[in-house]
């Protein structure tokens, strides 16, 4: 169990307690650690949390996968994949400390937070990894964003797998929906669809192995409230594949286009969304890039097209409110 050196006169003090374990403000010293050396020199050798005199190392990218992004569809702000990833805000943050907390390397936080994360810094402590009360300032830098909402922390990114033929098939059986993104380009959408996806109880999404397409990174988890805490994210090589093989699993393939199909039915005489035949089988909902919708090739293996109706005063909806509409009205009714 952590104890705590006492902190010097000029020390910041932690509201009182209510009853809960508060984490202390400033530096941290576990039991067998000599004087006041920092958490963060702790057998680590990670300064990232140093005091402002320093700065945060930046992360390591992650070789191959920092490809640039494709010049058909410049704009692409995923940015470069990482081996860890920052959750910032305390929904996200408690979503996956609930989940797994060991995951968690590091946690920082400002004083207004120190009162909310007790019992997440016993844990920390007891695990002896790192937490600290830290100035705005500082979480700024660890964030590397001002939306970090009082609170950072540093896990281990998970990698992205490819789902097997016996995967679509078992997902396929138990009638569970599936949403793919065909080359989402903006972290920011990518995050609001997860969201919406969680929300709803789309229990996983894929996204192509494609530079154009955002991964799920640090603004997509902050932008996702804890969403991806509750998604499985699978990588497919392509995305015209991978919808045959969704058909030949027994799903209904559904691609979301700006013109052209219907939200009632399908083109070239599919069933109507209404009908047994339609309604037997799960779905999979394929959303097209924010410039350029879906790719044709994507587009020639879906089931059906499906086209929000609007007033026409617009030519679109943004990707990640199409997606909400489009979850709901074909997934979400049916739960």
């Amino acid at each position: 169990m952590a104890h705590f050196s006492q902190p010097g006169p000029g020390s910041r003090q932690a509201p009182a307690s209510t009853g809960e374990f508060v984490a202390p403000a400033g530096p941290v010293r576990l039991r067998g650690t000599a004087g006041d050396r920092r958490a963060e020199d702790r057998g680590t050798g990670d300064r990232r949390a140093s005091t402002a005199t320093h700065t945060p190392a930046p992360a390591r990218p992650a070789g191959a996968e920092a490809a640039a992004p494709a010049p058909e569809l410049k704009g692409s702000r995923s940015g470069p994949a990482r081996d860890e990833l920052k959750i910032c805000g305390l929904a996200a943050v408690r979503a996956r400390f609930a989940r797994d907390p060991a995951s968690i390397q590091r946690l920082f936080f400002d004083l207004e937070r120190s009162r909310q994360v007790g019992v997440m810094s016993k844990v920390l402590a007891q695990a002896k990894k790192i937490y600290r009360c830290v100035e705005p300032a500082e979480l700024e830098k660890i964030s590397g964003s001002l939306h970090h909402g009082g609170i950072v922390a540093v896990v281990a990114a998970a990698p992205l797998r490819a789902p097997t033929a016996e995967n679509l098939q078992a997902w396929a059986r138990r009638g569970e929906a599936l949403l793919v993104l065909d080359r989402i380009g903006n972290a920011h959408n990518l995050g609001a669809i997860a969201r919406t996806a969680a929300f709803l109880g789309v229990p996983r999404l894929v996204i192509p192995d494609d530079a154009a397409a955002a991964r799920p990174n640090d603004a997509a988890h902050r932008v996702a409230e804890g969403g991806f805490e509750h998604l499985e994210v699978w990588r497919v090589p392509g995305l015209a594949a991978f919808a045959r093989e969704l058909v030949d699993a027994g799903y209904d393939v559904v691609g979301a286009a700006t013109r052209g199909g219907k939200l009632g039915g399908g083109p070239g005489g599919k069933p109507a969304a209404g009908s047994p035949a339609v309604r037997a089988k799960p779905i999979a909902l394929v959303l097209g890039n924010e410039e350029q919708g879906l790719a044709p090739d994507v587009a020639a293996h879906c089931t059906r097209l499906v086209t929000i109706p609007g007033s026409g005063r617009v030519e679109s909806l943004n990707v990640s409110v199409a997606a909400a509409i489009l979850m709901w009205e074909l997934i979400g009714r049916r739960t």
